[in-house]
């Protein structure tokens, strides 16, 4: 049984990334099984549990479980990591790796009794989800009656708990809140009904819910977690529970499909290598088409390559902004600025106070607001219409450089003999108007080569 560990309530506590280091060491040496388990789990449509406890046996499912509970709290750029490297392997298991992950996060936003029905008995408990507000709710005292379907629960057959999202309504019938509600196993039933050609695996199947009680503290409310205020952040003070909901969720549905696309693009050229063309009788490795598609595959890759180092980045700085900050206010509560969240804070209060004093005085001025508003952008600009007119580079003595880029055509500057570096060569074999370079005519303008002479361009 998981019991909160001594000093967790302190302020500024932080995550163990030395352990979480230790976990994506041991999911790339399993990286390999998952990738030869991939065909099967696909032709099953089921991740094998096997590839599920081994994940668990790394400490995979720990990275974002607060301390409290026996996680480790890490950097979410260390667990999105050891997603791609999951992903690259077997798509549908770094799918429900990266959802059910993420879930012990969110948990720990969740009242601390809610936290302890989890992870009291069980602190290896896995949660699926499925947050489209579809369900009906209905408030009691105590709690809501809670009843619905939900689609597309990636993971759930591998998990013991699930949030689903409902809307909580006013006496007028309007939406005044929506809500992440957590329920056990024994609450739900899952329908199966995932079959599809691509992430089949993942099991994303339908839950459905009869008419169950939640309790009050089985609920987190989507404004609370907007406002970065939940119940759960007095209990886990590492930094990674004052990150925004957006910020994490929206990475770890991206993460997989990373690390998928660098799945292909590794098999990709593991096939080339040995692939030989009948119809040509040459090996594709050899086709110089192959290596153009590859090399801007590559590209890509490398366009993607820092996403987890600046999520990385961007999470170190927001903690370490924020334990700062809460040291110089105890130490000085009246400096300014120290009420204002993470390091800099002041700073950024007072851009948006100038801000907010700007559109306040574009508002009193309708003209100048709509003059704002509508006022044409260069890039949007019809050729000639409106456009800026560029004044030509001017020419000095000896003329423009050779390699000088002008907004006019060159006869219109005054006194610019040439702009070719060969100005020379191109005089002394011009024969009768014709240049040495295949008898083109020097008023004209060979393919593939630049205009000649300045004089001879036509009036």
């Amino acid at each position: 049984m998981s019991t909160v560990t001594e000093g967790a309530h302190r302020d500024g506590g932080a995550g163990d990334d030395a352990g979480a280091a230790k976990v994506v060491d041991a999911v790339r040496d399993l990286a390999p099984v998952l990738r030869e388990r991939a065909d099967a789990a696909e032709s099953a449509g089921r991740v094998p549990d096997e590839s599920v406890a081994e994940l668990a046996g790394t400490g995979f499912f720990r990275l974002l479980q607060p301390t409290a509970f026996g996680g480790l709290a890490a950097d979410p750029g260390l667990f999105y990591t050891c997603v791609k490297e999951i992903a690259r392997a077997c798509g549908s298991t770094g799918w429900i790796a990266s959802v059910l992950g993420v879930h012990n996060w969110q948990l720990g936003l969740f009242p601390e009794e809610a936290q302890r029905e989890v992870w009291g008995g069980d602190d290896g408990a896995r949660i699926s989800s499925s947050y489209a507000p579809t369900g009906k709710v209905t408030p009691v005292e105590g709690g809501f009656r809670f009843s619905g379907r939900w689609s597309f629960s990636s993971g759930c057959e591998h998990a013991d708990w699930v949030f689903l999202g409902g809307l909580i309504k006013g006496e007028d019938g309007a939406p005044v809140d929506s809500r992440t509600f957590l329920l056990p196993y024994g609450d739900y039933r899952i329908e199966k009904n995932w079959d599809t050609l691509g992430l089949r695996a993942t099991g994303s199947h339908d839950i459905v819910v009869d008419d169950v009680f939640v309790p009050e503290h089985r609920t987190l409310s989507f404004l609370d977690t907007s406002a970065l205020d939940c119940p759960g952040q007095r209990l886990n003070p590492e930094p990674l529970y004052r990150l925004p909901f957006a910020a994490l969720f929206t990475s770890t549905i991206a993460t997989p499909l990373v690390g998928i696309a660098e799945g292909a693009y590794a098999t990709y050229v593991a096939v080339t290598r040995e692939r030989f063309r009948v119809s040509y009788g040459q090996k594709v490795k050899e086709d110089p088409f192959a290596h153009v598609r590859i090399a801007r595959g590559q590209r890509h890759r490398r366009r993607l390559a820092p996403t987890v180092a600046q999520h990385r980045g961007v999470v170190r700085v927001r903690g370490a902004g924020r334990a700062h900050t809460r040291r110089a206010a105890a130490a000085d509560p009246a400096r300014p600025g120290a009420g204002h969240g993470a390091g800099g804070g002041g700073h950024r209060s007072a851009r948006g106070e100038r801000g907010r004093e700007r559109d306040a005085h574009r508002a009193r001025r309708p003209a100048l607001l709509a003059r704002c508003a509508h006022r044409p952008r260069p890039c949007r600009q019809r050729p000639g219409a409106c456009a800026d007119h560029v004044r030509p580079r001017r020419a000095g003595r000896r003329g423009p450089r050779p390699d000088a880029v002008t907004a006019e055509p060159a006869r219109r500057i005054p006194d610019a003999p040439q702009l070719l570096p060969e100005r020379r060569e191109l005089e002394r074999s011009s024969v009768s108007g014709c240049g040495a370079a295949g008898g083109v005519p020097v008023s004209g303008r060979a393919p593939g080569r630049a205009p000649a002479a300045a004089s001879t361009f036509p009036a």
